[in-house]
């Protein structure tokens, strides 16, 4: 079973350091198996981390490697010669479920979930769609179901003209009546009972706590109870998601709903004693929001001493929480602090199929099972790479790799260099590049050659782009 939070910071559950939001079931879960604190999502955004996920294909040759919405509905697919982890679970017997944001393919395209491994999908197909917690419907397998949301509550509106953004009566048009996240717990849920006697992989990439801020008002009341100086997101500049009259709250009680659902699947898997033979995986696909307006991440101090947020390949935007429970692999309240990735746990849920690897698939990355036994151990890797070359609001264009302690990363706009030593500058303040040319020499070479290797995608200078000038 792995559970998938979006946009989750790094310190933003209890057992990795959160103080004011509430996570006691993945504290607990904590307790029961293993953290990974130097554990690194597969890339900065989204879709290209679900891709690395299911494929196991690094960023710098993985299909999918931008948020790149495809009209009507949904993203850029994966091609249909891509063989997913849940293709290989199935092929060896597993049913195979997927409950929450999808985001590789739209309905009738080749990244159809049913159409990659899947037995069974509910919930959105769309990231975009999924920016609303009130949807009109959602996709159960390959027919769309509809909720009691008419209208839908949109994503991205603000309030409306004339209202007052201190009177909380203005933002009651920005609840619904049913909660998406709700009913995709509830397919989940189901999914186990169904299969409570067969081998299942059950994938569940949540929804939260993307924004916008949509959360039910009882898990909002402990929090209001805190009395929290907490002044209203109004979208006031006319971008971003809907506004909330208790932001920080708001924010808070989604990852503490978040935290109740694994509650209920960790209760309902010792209800029916499949806990002691039950692999359950806890991460996120990349760090925290870069939206400060709707989410406080430095009030909640989401990534604690780290640079950056989503779309970053600062430690901020892909280093993230990762919480393994392996029956009889995995010691209690254990702790890794070895360097791992997303790609990782491909390859280590790839060993359940019991067969030799297949040499037209990714050798991206690492079997993780002896580390999982021993989290004292270290990987036979000389180094972790990353690009992300597009353009997103915390970033241009830009790769990095990191070699034990040190990481470098190299922005193509400008060929800009910057270097940190992680072990005593884990913030990446201090630049070391101008004090350590050897260094930069050694690790950009290496990242060039790694590039070359997997014939990575680059950008294309464009020359007839004009910047605008300035506004007076």
């Amino acid at each position: 079973m792995f559970i998938l939070a979006d946009d989750l910071g790094y310190r933003e559950l209890g057992c990795f350091g959160q103080e004011k939001i509430r996570t006691p079931n993945l504290d607990r879960l904590a307790k029961q198996g293993m953290r990974l604190t130097q554990h690194y999502a597969g890339n900065a955004v989204c879709a290209p981390s679900r891709c690395v996920l299911m494929t196991g294909k690094h960023p710098g040759h993985a299909y999918i490697r931008n948020n790149r919405g495809i009209k009507p509905e949904g993203q850029e697919p994966i091609p249909a010669s891509e063989v997913t982890i849940a293709e290989l679970l199935k092929a060896q017997g597993y049913v195979t479920g997927a409950f929450g944001k999808w985001g590789l393919g739209g309905p009738e395209s080749s990244g159809q979930p049913l159409d990659q491994g899947l037995d069974r999908f509910f919930g959105y197909n769309c990231q975009s769609h999924a920016h609303s917690y009130y949807p009109s419907y959602l996709w159960s397998d390959r027919l769309r179901i509809p909720l009691k949301n008419e209208p839908a509550v949109p994503g991205h509106v603000g309030l409306a003209p004339g209202a007052d953004p201190l009177d909380p009566r203005s933002y009651e048009p920005f609840k619904g009546q049913d909660y998406a996240p709700d009913r995709i717990h509830e397919q989940a849920m189901q999914f186990i009972r169904d299969n409570k006697d067969r081998p299942f992989f059950l994938y569940y990439p949540s929804v939260i706590p993307h924004v916008a801020l949509h959360v039910p008002d009882e898990e909002l009341r402990p929090y209001h109870e805190l009395k929290w100086n907490d002044p209203p997101f109004t979208r006031a500049n006319n971008r971003g998601y809907t506004p909330h009259f208790t932001p920080r709250a708001a924010y808070a009680a989604m990852i503490t709903r978040l935290d109740r659902y694994c509650g209920n699947v960790l209760k309902l898997l010792d209800e029916l004693n499949l806990s002691d033979n039950t692999i359950v995986i806890f991460s996120s696909d990349n760090g925290t929001t870069h939206l400060d307006e709707e989410v406080d991440f430095k009030f909640f101090n989401s990534v604690g001493e780290l640079r950056g947020g989503k779309g970053s390949l600062y430690e901020g935007g892909i280093r993230v929480p990762l919480i393994v429970r392996w029956p009889d692999v995995t010691p209690r309240e254990a702790v890794c602090r070895e360097p791992v990735v997303l790609m990782d746990l491909f390859h280590t849920l790839g060993r359940l199929t019991q067969t030799s690897p297949s040499p037209t698939l990714p050798r991206d990355g690492l079997d993780l099972l002896s580390l999982l036994r021993k989290p004292s151990g270290t990987l036979d890797r000389d180094a972790l790479f990353f690009h992300y070359p597009h353009y997103y609001p915390t970033t241009t264009p830009v790769g990095a790799v990191r070699a034990r302690d040190w990481k470098l990363l190299e922005y193509f706009e400008d060929n800009r260099i910057e270097l940190y030593n992680l072990a005593t500058d884990p913030g990446e303040q201090t630049d070391l590049a101008g004090q350590e040319p050897d260094k930069v020499e050694e690790l950009r070479q290496r990242l060039h050659d790694w590039r070359t290797s997997v014939q990575a995608a680059m950008p294309k200078p464009n020359p007839g782009f004009h910047k605008s000038p300035a506004s007076p």
